[in-house]
């Protein structure tokens, strides 16, 4: 028997699914089985409770409708995909055998960079391998490129995805 999966984390994977990332509260209160495999009636107060907690945490947000402004419309944020790609266990998630890993020799006058490069890989689930060598099997290439790119560290840091790692 599975694990029970919050009606906020079942939100947030209606959202995931759905093409544009937007979904109206109405649609998904009166079919949720057709978001969510399986999932059945859904009193109205939880689901209110459960959108709340999730803006209030910046996962999901409320946009207007152009057509209608009487509906309300919930799109999932890029907080509320990264919240969802790090909670997925690993057994959810497939490895497909290629290593993601993290070289980087940042100057110490650029501490504050290099901390923030660092705790952004523990939260995603990186591991060291030495002090400024981290690795992980979870797909995050691109989310890690950007990151660089953000940060404007990319004189500094390598990443590298790869199948050949081992002796």
């Amino acid at each position: 028997m599975g694990k029970k999966i919050s009606l906020g984390k079942l939100v947030l994977l209606a959202l995931e699914k759905t093409v544009d990332g937007y979904v109206g509260m109405e649609d998904f209160l009166y079919n949720p089985g057709f978001y969510i495999q399986g999932m059945r009636e859904v009193p109205k107060s939880s689901l209110s409770q459960a959108l709340k907690r999730l803006r209030e945490k910046g996962y999901i947000e409320k946009v207007p409708d152009k057509k209608d402004e009487s509906k309300i419309i919930f799109k999932l944020t890029q907080p509320g995909e990264e919240f969802l790609l790090l909670s997925k266990s690993e057994q959810e998630v497939k490895w497909d055998g290629k290593w993601r890993i993290v070289v980087f020799d940042i100057p110490e006058k650029n501490r504050a960079v290099r901390n923030i490069l660092r705790s952004r890989l523990k939260l995603w689930g990186f591991s060291p391998w030495q002090q400024s060598v981290w690795a992980s099997k979870k797909n995050l290439t691109n989310k890690l490129r950007s990151l660089v790119k953000d940060l404007g560290i990319e004189d500094w840091v390598l990443v590298i995805e790869s199948e050949n790692v081992g002796h």
